[in-house]
């Protein structure tokens, strides 16, 4: 169930941003501020639709989808994808498409902290996590 994920979560760590970043063709100085923003993250069910709300000092963003369903995104760093949200098991798989690439996110709870996993992009694998609490 979507249940689980809905709260506010606060990122308190994460690993290998940067690389995944650079992978994407981020320029520097929005690296560098990507890599020091510890945005908030909130999770919330209206009907049929999930929103994902993410806040910080940088940029806000917000998506609102069916789970399973196709939708536009316009990520933070500005590209414009084609993107799925589907729930597996007690995970929230977040798949977007772009320009020929793909990238996708992995969301699950391990011992009441949510764990986003960042994998596949092309032929490269980044594991980057990032470790929310409620």
């Amino acid at each position: 169930m979507v249940d689980a994920f809905c709260a506010t979560w606060k990122l308190v760590d994460s690993e290998n941003f940067d690389d995944y970043m650079k992978a994407l063709g981020v320029g520097f100085a929005t690296r560098q501020v990507g890599n020091v923003t510890k945005p908030t993250v909130v999770i919330s069910q209206d009907g049929d639709k999930v929103v994902i709300r993410t806040q910080s000092t940088f940029k806000n963003t917000e998506i609102s989808f069916k789970l399973g369903e196709e939708f536009d995104e316009t990520t933070a760093d500005d590209r414009n994808c084609k993107s799925t949200v589907s729930l597996e098991g007690d995970k929230l798989v977040h798949v977007q498409k772009w320009d020929g690439k793909e990238t996708q996110f992995v969301r699950e709870i391990k011992d009441g902290k949510l764990v986003m996993s960042v994998c596949k992009m092309k032929m490269m694998l980044f594991v980057v996590s990032g470790l929310g609490t409620k």
